[in-house]
């Protein structure tokens, strides 16, 4: 298999974005009137990437026919009439990107909101809202965090609530933008897709693999009203994670993908030229340190690290079926691997990058926007073994089980037994493809931070599911605290683990009682996370739909939840001060 390099990444990279604009003030907009075909704006506008002085926007402007470039005129304002231009320009949309549109926008006021639209000589695309990043002492930064959307699961309905939002400085997206899976009803959480109309066309129904494939994709999600709708509303920032590729990817491979695919490398090529061809973020230009992990200042208050946990660095996963023996796990090898100091998530040049930047930064609070959960997620062994070997009958009854011998040793219970204690403290790492698959690691970052010490709030998505930790240093050590979201719309543990949905509360419960630094989870619910960050507190609200099947919905006000963190602390406590 051949290895991915940076020349490689970083070419992929470029190629993806196209001849993109930059622009630091006005311009005459002429545009070719020869040009007679029809021109659509079908997938709407977007925003990304916001800085204090500049962001980026996009569109695709798709001719009914032909292959020839597409002129395309855009403008910005600070009113939604336009008559207060502060930047005009024109630029081509090209068969080689797609016929997609990105300009990077500069000179602009910080802290401010901007009108921005796109138009062809006969054809005028939606007006956007945009805003630039704060500078100076400020009082707060409010962001909605989300992840893990897949279409034809259900209704994007997370997106729609939260275009309903007035006051977001940013959309963060964790990723897993897109699945690479088909809309078949055997597929991933497809059941139910043709019933919803959620099904894809035919020459998209399939696992993506070539470039045709992940544009079709991107095309297919765009044509969505939800997310058109906050892509219009709101600057995204934006990292992937494995499913933009394939999943579980890690460096040089992927899970769901095999030697019958093709080349590994020629498919993640496929798939970073279509991600950056379709999402408003800034190229990787070769000679940058930086690939997608970047930094996004809020003024003097937060520092937003973005990191890429999954392409960039990232060691194969651990499996735990590869240490079992006739005898059971084979817990001295499995320990040294997970705790190898060889093992990397990041990889050594982002580590670094990240290490430099929490030590010159001034912020009062350090923000990781990662995939992935770096929480302690040690579970009872025995309950690990159930899932590895997929023995889910009974499983939310052992769960209680072993919660009622968790709870009576927290208590004090003299009358418990050696076995019984053994049960639930030999413990071990619940989801491997997490920062609990890379532990050396993990320690390094936390010890970063430690040393620096930084109020460090680490953002996560990936699993599906709302949780919030407390984050511990290998020594016991309270280091900082994790806000992670649920998901779109993918299944979390509830259908992983066959939660009836009368004991997902019980199993909440449990749960909680057996992981120690949890300090909140939701297991069965669709919804995103509204993160506050004030001189005072960093805060984060849950707030879930209560159906994806349907596109009326309200919020599940029963199931909305805060947690916080008070400036110089390092515990979480509950919501809101």
């Amino acid at each position: 298999m051949k290895r991915l390099t940076r020349r490689d990444f970083l070419k992929a990279s470029a190629m993806g974005m196209g001849a993109v604009v930059i622009s630091t003030g006005l311009a005459g907009c002429v545009l070719d009137s020869s040009d007679k075909r029809t021109i659509s704006f079908t997938h709407g506008v977007a925003s990304g990437d916001p800085l204090a002085d500049g962001v980026m926007l996009w569109t695709r402007a798709a001719p009914a026919t032909g292959s020839a470039p597409v002129g395309v005129a855009w403008e910005v304002s600070t009113d939604e009439g336009f008559e207060n231009l502060v930047h005009s320009g024109t630029a081509e949309a090209t068969e080689a990107h797609d016929f997609t549109v990105k300009v990077d926008v500069r000179g602009l006021a910080p802290g401010q909101s901007y009108y921005y639209r796109f138009q062809t000589t006969d054809r005028q695309s939606p007006v956007g809202v945009t805003r630039t990043l704060p500078e100076g002492s400020i009082d707060s930064v409010r962001l909605a965090v989300v992840s893990c959307a897949n279409y034809p699961a259900g209704y994007f309905n997370v997106y729609g609530e939260i275009s309903k939002q007035n006051d977001l400085d940013a959309v963060v997206h964790l990723g897993d933008y897109i699945y690479e899976y088909s809309s078949d009803s055997s597929s991933y959480a497809a059941e139910d897709a043709q019933a919803l109309g959620r099904t894809f066309s035919e020459d998209n129904n399939l696992e993506l693999i070539e470039l045709v494939d992940y544009r079709r994709r991107y095309a297919a999600y765009r044509a969505d009203p939800d997310l058109q709708s906050l892509h219009a509303r709101v600057p995204f920032i934006v990292v992937w994670d494995d499913h933009e590729v394939a999943n579980d990817a890690w460096e040089e491979g992927a899970e769901n993908h095999n030697d019958g695919e093709g080349d590994f490398t020629q498919r993640k090529l496929n798939a970073l030229k279509a991600y950056f061809e379709w999402m408003p973020i800034r190229p990787v230009i070769e000679g940058s340190d930086e690939a997608i992990f970047r930094t996004f200042r809020f003024g003097n208050l937060v520092d937003l690290h973005m990191l890429d946990t999954r392409i960039i660095g990232r060691d194969q996963q651990l499996d735990y079926m590869d240490y079992f023996t006739g005898e059971g796990l084979d817990a001295v090898r499995f320990t040294a691997d997970v705790g190898s100091q060889n093992r990397t998530l990041l990889g050594a040049e982002q580590l670094l990058w990240l290490q430099s930047s929490l030590n010159y930064s001034t912020a009062t609070w350090q923000v990781l926007g990662q995939q992935v959960l770096m929480g302690r997620m040690n579970l009872p062994a025995e309950l690990l073994v159930a899932i590895a070997t997929e023995q889910f009958d009974g499983l939310p009854e052992k769960l209680a089980e072993l919660a009622q011998l968790k709870g009576r040793e927290l208590q004090g219970d003299p009358s418990l037994t050696p076995e019984e204690l053994a049960r639930i403290n030999t413990v071990a790492p619940y989801n491997l493809d997490a920062w609990d698959g890379y532990q050396y690691e993990r320690e390094v970052v936390l010890g970063t931070a430690k040393a620096l010490n930084k109020n460090l709030v680490v953002l996560a998505g990936d699993t599906h599911n709302a949780w919030a930790n407390n984050l511990k240093d290998i020594q016991g050590d309270q280091i900082g605290v994790e806000f992670a979201t649920a998901s779109v719309t993918s299944p979390g543990l509830e259908e992983y683990l066959g939660i009836p949905d009368d004991m997902i509360q019980g199993a909440e419960q449990a749960i909680g009682l057996l992981v120690d630094d949890l300090d909140y989870l939701n297991v069965n619910q669709r919804g995103y996370m509204l993160v506050t960050f004030t001189p005072e507190e960093a805060r984060a609200d849950w707030y879930f739909v209560d159906t994806i099947k349907s596109k009326e919905y309200q919020i599940d006000a029963s199931r909305t939840a805060s947690r916080r963190v008070l400036v110089g602390q390092r515990t979480l406590m509950e919501g809101p001060g």
